[in-house]
């Protein structure tokens, strides 16, 4: 397990972090959308921290292979920290997309959902004046495990620079309810679809390999942390590298003297 050395820091790091954004922004509240699993749910208590429970606003959006456990998980939740919750059944758009295109694989067919929720979302928070809140965690991002323009089309991303196993650490000092943490992490795109199945290795191992990567250590060094194989690191490492171009702004040939997504960078935070 990658440590998170003192979880109290985190929380008051992110919290500030989504409060001097969502300030800087011009706006008061955020829009995001709850699954049911850990990641969501530490996110939209850390906003509520930061910004109060009115100004968040959660948007539960299930289809048909959308397991009832996350249902239960998401009332759970919203009933213990008392948040504001909406409920859409996005089973109608995603048909409409499929019999449109008729998609002939399981993938193609499965980011569809992330892409209406995405839409629906921003729907949300163009009606209320409000920046959509991402859930995804470092682990995530780095191997490229999201959909580019569905859960991977927010405003910011307040969980992005933490691995899933600190997430984990975080939710058991925020005191997210255990069940919530115990569950499989799933994205729900299909039946039985699990995050640790497709990326063929627990997160755990998973994280051991990033952080082993992200500190330049030896391969054999992560081989004894991790107890990976050399062909593992490997093709974690080569996810990283092939998912570039979904955690990067659109590359566009440099003509000026600073180029935007390049060398013209706007602070995050201001102060």
């Amino acid at each position: 397990m990658v440590d998170l050395t003192d979880p109290k820091d985190a929380a008051i790091i992110i919290k500030e972090f989504i409060k001097t954004y969502v300030e800087n922004a011009g706006c008061h509240t955020v829009v995001l959308g709850l699954s049911g699993g850990v990641d969501s749910a530490v996110c939209a208590l850390l906003c509520k921290q930061a910004l109060g429970a009115r100004n968040v606003q959660c948007v539960f959006l299930p289809d048909e292979a959308t397991p009832s456990l996350d249902s239960k998980h998401v009332k759970l939740f919203v009933d213990t920290f008392h948040l504001k919750n909406a409920e859409i059944d996005i089973s109608p758009f995603v048909s409409l997309f499929h019999e449109a295109l008729s998609q002939k694989k399981r993938l193609t067919h499965a980011n569809i959902k992330p892409r209406v929720r995405m839409i629906l979302l921003y729907e949300y928070a163009n009606e209320t004046d409000s920046l959509v809140c991402g859930t995804s965690n470092k682990s995530e991002i780095l191997v490229g495990y999201f959909t580019k323009y569905g859960d991977g089309g927010v405003d910011f991303q307040p969980l992005g620079d933490l691995y899933k196993t600190q997430i984990f650490q975080l939710a058991r000092y925020l005191g997210i309810p255990a069940p919530i943490i115990r569950k499989p992490p799933t994205a729900g795109l299909w039946a039985g679809q699990t995050d640790e199945k497709e990326l063929r290795m627990n997160y755990q191992t998973l994280d051991e390999i990033l952080f082993g990567l992200e500190q330049k250590i030896d391969v054999s060094e992560i081989q004894k942390t991790s107890k990976a194989s050399k062909e593992q690191i490997e093709r974690i490492r080569m996810m990283r590298m092939k998912s570039q171009h979904k955690r990067r702004f659109p590359l566009v040939p440099k003509m000026g003297i600073r180029t935007p997504g390049l060398d013209w960078r706007s602070p995050v935070q201001e102060g």
